[in-house]
């Protein structure tokens, strides 16, 4: 068996244990985690834990979140195909990379340069030409490809940034984690109901690095 297959059938397997059988259940989602190669978007030496159902070190002091976060927090969105989404903390871009294979088009804000330099080359090497990736402040959003149908934020935040809330369009889903810098956070699902009404829903703990930036972590 060559590693390419032995990957495939992780992947599969990824998605039956770690997923389906946890609760995911939009086909959307579990087609676009079985279709990314997540052992592409990790360090070379990682391959082997590609498929490990945790996070895994990326360089820069970030991670490649667990598998399960991923299709959790991309389901919350409620995705139907051919949205615009904003990607906040694109690290790798393996998770952009899943909202590319739903989405019509993903914009990705990484604040560390490496980072978003290395996960831009990786996204174009794997034919993702509908996810853009720029180094900047995530926290302010992208304002010049507002609204956006669903934002994803891959840091746990202080609180829920005005900027991003109101770059969703109505209807929109906004899935973050907001609470303590250094412990379990709060993933929160915020909907968009009219121009100034929102709608907050709490999916679970998780933990996630800070959100750094002008409306994050200092």
């Amino acid at each position: 068996m060559n590693q390419d297959n032995g990957f495939e059938l992780q992947r599969a397997s990824m998605v039956d244990y770690q997923l389906r059988a946890r609760g995911i259940g939009s086909p959307l989602v579990l087609e676009a985690m079985g279709r990314v190669p997540r052992e592409r978007f990790i360090p070379e030496r990682m391959k082997d834990c590609a498929y490990d159902d945790g996070p895994l070190p990326i360089g820069a002091g970030q991670t490649i979140s667990q598998p399960y976060i991923v299709a959790l927090m991309t389901e919350a969105l409620d995705l139907e195909g051919g949205e615009r989404v904003l990607d906040i903390g694109t690290g790798s871009g393996y998770a952009a990379a899943v909202l590319g294979c739903i989405a019509s088009e993903v914009f990705s804000i990484e604040r560390v340069r490496e980072l978003a330099d290395r996960a831009a080359r990786t996204l174009a090497a794997e034919g993702f030409d509908n996810v853009r990736v720029r180094c900047g402040d995530g926290t302010i959003g992208w304002s010049e490809h507002q609204p956006f149908d669903g934002i994803i934020v891959a840091a746990g935040a202080p609180a829920v940034p005005d900027s991003l809330k109101h770059q969703l369009a109505v209807g929109g889903h906004l899935v973050i984690p907001v609470g303590s810098e250094h412990s379990v956070q709060s993933l929160e699902r915020i909907t968009r109901l009219t121009e100034n009404e929102f709608r907050t829903e709490d999916l679970g703990a998780v933990r996630f690095v800070p959100l750094i930036g002008e409306q994050g972590w200092s």
